[in-house]
């Protein structure tokens, strides 16, 4: 099998959680070479995600190296037993890697929170309002590349939609989100209802920190905490101008959760927040 040329981040992700193994046990890579009978060189490889791993290896390693998390062990499997071929590959090449590296995250994702205070949250977006966000892109996009993105953002919301068994899904939204315009009061104003009729979805929860809030921690970037199959596998998404940061220590991890449920409990209720939703699509 040829190396990656540019693995995926959850591909990187499986090679690291697999070295942080291996360093717990005390394994150099020539030992750990020695056990699946390979050059030493090929352990770093397949830890930094530019080789692949099979199942069977993935819970040779880990019951060499002593580890005896079983859930853990399984999920670092499935994860080598994965396969590209999702419909998020078609887009490779046409948008930047971090639109599917987002995808797949959110693919995968057994629960997902969300705070934004500017933007709508992209799973939750109407075709027209993307299409107004990506207009004001800071490069100026052609029309093709914008309905090119718009239409895979349409396609991401499939796990909400369409998926028989779906992540949990909670957004906190701030009130500024709520009132901003993109593309004009009438697309605003569909964008605002569209969230009413999500939310009535029973695995989708909306919230808003209201304007009166006393403040909330946090800079207040976008924050996305998507769940993995086990706690280890967590992975917070920040968005940046250059493209989706992922974070992943566990340290990190659970200083984004702490936030996420302070900024959580300033906000208002499921029912309150519909309310304050109603009202503002009324004023457009």
């Amino acid at each position: 099998m040829p190396p990656r040329t540019v693995p995926t981040v959850r591909q990187r992700r499986l090679g690291s959680e697999l070295r942080k193994i291996r360093e717990a046990a005390g394994f150099s890579t020539q030992e750990a070479g020695a056990l699946l009978g390979v050059n030493r060189t090929r352990i770093p490889n397949i830890e930094s995600g530019r080789f692949g791993i099979s199942p069977e290896r993935v819970r040779a390693l880990a019951l060499n190296y002593g580890c005896t998390d079983r859930r853990l062990i399984e999920a670092l499997a499935a994860m080598a037993q994965e396969r590209s071929n999702q419909w998020w590959e078609s887009y490779r090449g046409l948008l930047p890697p971090g639109f599917l590296d987002v995808t797949e995250l959110e693919h995968h994702a057994t629960d997902i929170r969300m705070f934004l205070m500017v933007h709508m949250p992209g799973l939750l977006q109407t075709a027209e309002h993307a299409r107004a966000v990506f207009e004001q892109s800071l490069a100026s996009l052609p029309a093709k590349e914008i309905e090119l993105r718009a239409t895979h953002r349409m396609r991401r919301q499939e796990i909400l939609t369409l998926r028989e068994n779906p992540p949990q899904y909670t957004a906190i939204i701030h009130e500024a989100a709520l009132k901003m315009q993109f593309g004009g009061p009438k697309i605003a104003r569909t964008q605002l209802n569209h969230l009413l009729d999500m939310s009535e979805r029973p695995h989708i929860t909306l919230r808003a920190l209201p304007f009166d809030a006393q403040g909330f921690a946090g800079p207040g970037q976008p924050i996305c905490y998507a769940s993995g199959e086990v706690r280890q596998l967590d992975t917070v998404q920040l968005d940046s101008f250059h493209g989706p940061v992922f974070v992943d220590s566990e340290q990190q991890l659970a200083n984004y959760r702490g936030l996420l449920d302070k900024v959580e409990a300033m906000s208002l209720s499921p029912e309150a927040t519909r309310d304050l939703i109603h009202e503002i699509a009324q004023q457009l």
